[in-house]
């Protein structure tokens, strides 16, 4: 079994600037990687999470982002939080490989809310992501011409009914991620 659990972790922005926008939907799979006599690695789901986070500087956020989000205030009324939510999952990750679709792009808002937060991030500092190694496997396919979550669900007849919502696209993540690497 691997030392590391992976946490597969998604985030939902207000804009593309980790030091101007912030986080307001984080959704995450946790799992392990579970030895199978004679085949491959199986992947065990531990648990799940997804919090939306109220946001703190919403003059700051880009109109464009908040209609793909489908922030409304509403739903976020009642929202924890970053501190709040940071503290909650914290212990969830701790130690974990995150894995996601476009990897560095989260990567940067997380180090940047644990950084305004105070919060010691937790992850452990490899991280795995699934853009490049679909990239690889398609590279010479000419059908694909997009890079992107959407593509990769597509080809891989994976649906995602709730898509840029954390979970939902983290879950269509973690199905890509196994199909990747013929894992079940």
């Amino acid at each position: 079994m691997k030392k590391h659990n992976l946490a597969f972790i998604d985030l939902e922005t207000t804009g593309l600037n980790p030091h101007k926008h912030e986080i307001i939907e984080i959704g995450g799979v946790i799992a392990r990687q579970v030895p199978q006599p004679d085949r491959g690695p199986k992947l065990e789901v531990i648990e799940e999470f997804e919090f939306k986070i109220k946001p703190a500087r919403l003059e700051d956020a880009e109109p464009q982002a908040l209609r793909v989000n489908g922030y409304n205030d509403e739903e976020w009324l009642f929202a924890p939080s970053l501190k709040e939510v940071l503290t909650n999952i914290s212990p969830k990750i701790k130690d974990c490989v995150m894995v996601g679709q476009n990897v560095h792009f989260d990567w940067g808002f997380l180090q940047e809310a644990y950084l305004q937060t105070g919060i010691t991030n937790p992850l452990h500092y490899h991280k795995i992501d699934i853009l490049p190694i679909f990239f690889a496997k398609t590279y010479h396919n000419n059908n694909v011409n997009w890079y992107n979550l959407g593509t990769m669900a597509e080809l891989f007849g994976v649906k995602n009914e709730k898509a840029h919502t954390a979970l939902a696209d983290i879950r269509v993540t973690f199905e890509i991620y196994k199909k990747l690497l013929n894992i079940e």
